[in-house]
């Protein structure tokens, strides 16, 4: 009997010392596989080192060696900031700082306008979502890190810079000049619009940042003062940002415990995003959440202001009214690395709460309404002069504008010729301008401020009337 213990108690140690052989060599040949795929990374930095004519450094291999494993992603969303760009990148939501106002994403040594924020000097000029920056004032963007690129784009308040775009949808390349403007980092504004009987409020959030959350409660609490009837959400051109706060407004608006979102890990496992009224940080009015409500979109909404048009859309909670989004899909975490820099990576998909994932394809507008086209038509040039014969980019927007107004342009290609001498004639006879037919500083300067008083009536924001006639319907 005892024989027969003793025969199990050896085979338990004979099989418990093969798996622990097994796996101690499996492990070892995973380490030495590693080992063996890394070896040709510091062969190359030691040749590089020694047999290369440019000169480098440590820290410029190594930070490019990153560089290239984020860009073998093929992910625009995925890449690795230096010390210096890490600091710059967290300014974006910061409280203030002094630039254009544009989110910028880097794709594969490309950099790509994600969207101009509203009231940017950015937008004033007239950059536009999907425009590929060329040049920053003649100096080419073309193997530039975002650092550097970036470096160009700032300067001081007032300063100017020209910045050259390929748009795609017009296959041709655009000279922009923008005035560097301090940005104010207040993401939301919000006014009474009084219709008739009606009190409707009208709420825009330029980017989610830090204090959205906060400055969403203050903002809709004064509305709620003047007993509002309908609210509009506008997130036109917004960029994006935290989710934490997008999550915050959201939690206002809808049901507690109703899932806004879902994220959905490399693996396929998918986590529920829930409202709960614990993690909301301030006590909002549950009228709000009964409030008839319409959220503004177009093609410069991306992310969060996706997860926020997506949640509401389809919890039944609001219309949408617009055009298509921007269409991404996807979350990114950031990680410090020794060096100071830091790494952000897409580690998520998020998905709507019918579990779509619109990445690529944007969030489709209930009620289609394409925007008034002088909205998004670049502003005149401050200074400058142009004359019969001229060819310019600068010349072309002009034309594009004069032509919206009414006035008999033929050529709309940037060439200076009669028909385009002919309206500036009358246009400059009409505002008692001296220029004539030549566009000098002051014809430049009455266009810009026209374009400028324009947009800012609420009778020329096609999508902002639909969503006022709508509310209307809905409240008869």
């Amino acid at each position: 009997m005892r024989k027969w213990w003793l025969y199990l108690f050896i085979s338990v140690l004979v099989c418990g010392g093969i798996f622990y052989f097994m796996k101690s060599q499996k492990t070892k040949e995973a380490v030495k596989a590693e080992s063996t795929t890394l070896e040709p990374v510091g062969e190359a930095y030691q040749l590089i080192r020694q047999e290369s004519v440019h000169s480098t450094t440590e820290k410029q291999l190594v930070e490019g060696a990153i560089t290239g494993m984020a860009g073998a992603l093929k992910d625009p969303y995925s890449t690795y900031y230096t010390k210096e760009e890490a600091k710059m990148h967290k300014e974006q939501l910061s409280d203030e700082r002094v630039g254009i106002g544009a989110e910028i994403t880097q794709s594969q040594g490309r950099f790509i306008v994600v969207s101009p924020m509203k009231g940017s000097p950015a937008e004033k000029a007239g950059l536009k979502p999907y425009d590929e920056i060329v040049q920053i004032d003649k100096q080419r963007a073309e193997g530039k890190s975002l650092t550097q690129l970036l470096a160009l784009i700032r300067g001081d308040e007032g300063t100017t810079l020209t910045m050259t775009v390929f748009r795609p949808s017009e296959n041709r390349h655009v000279d922009i000049k923008i005035t560097r403007g301090a940005i104010a980092q207040t993401s939301v504004k919000s006014k009474l619009i009084g219709v008739k009987d009606k009190n409707i409020g009208y709420i825009a959030i330029s980017v989610f940042g830090e204090k959205t959350a906060e400055e969403w409660y203050q903002q809709t609490s004064e509305l709620m003062k003047n007993n509002i009837q309908a609210l509009i959400i506008d997130v036109r051109s917004n960029p994006g940002g935290y989710l934490k706060s997008v999550a915050q407004v959201i939690g206002s608006v809808v049901k507690p415990d109703s899932t806004f979102a879902y994220m959905e890990d490399a693996m396929g496992n998918q986590e529920p995003l829930k409202v709960a009224k614990d993690d909301l940080a301030f006590d909002y009015d549950e009228k709000l959440k009964q409030l008839p409500m319409v959220l503004l979109q177009d093609e410069g909404s991306a992310s969060a202001s996706e997860v926020l048009s997506g949640a509401l859309k389809e919890l039944d909670r609001a219309m949408i009214i617009g055009v298509k989004s921007f269409g991404k899909g996807t979350v990114q975490e950031t990680w410090p690395l020794s060096n100071g820099g830091e790494l952000k990576l897409s580690t998520n998909k998020w998905l709507t709460p019918k579990r779509e994932w619109i990445h690529g394809k944007g969030i489709q507008a209930g009620v289609e309404v394409e925007q008034n086209p002088q909205f998004h038509m670049k502003l005149p040039p401050i200074a400058g002069k142009f004359k019969e014969g001229d060819f310019a980019d600068d010349i072309q927007s002009i034309q594009e504008v004069l032509k919206t107004q009414g006035y008999q342009i033929s050529r709309l290609d940037g060439y200076y010729d009669k028909s385009t001498a002919k309206a500036v004639q009358q246009y400059s006879d009409k505002h008692n301008l001296s220029g004539k037919s030549e566009m000098n500083e002051e014809f430049l300067t009455t266009l810009r401020e026209e374009m400028v008083q324009y947009r800012e009536k609420e009778e020329n924001d096609t999508q902002l009337q639909m969503a006022i006639s709508y509310i209307n319907q809905k409240l008869k």
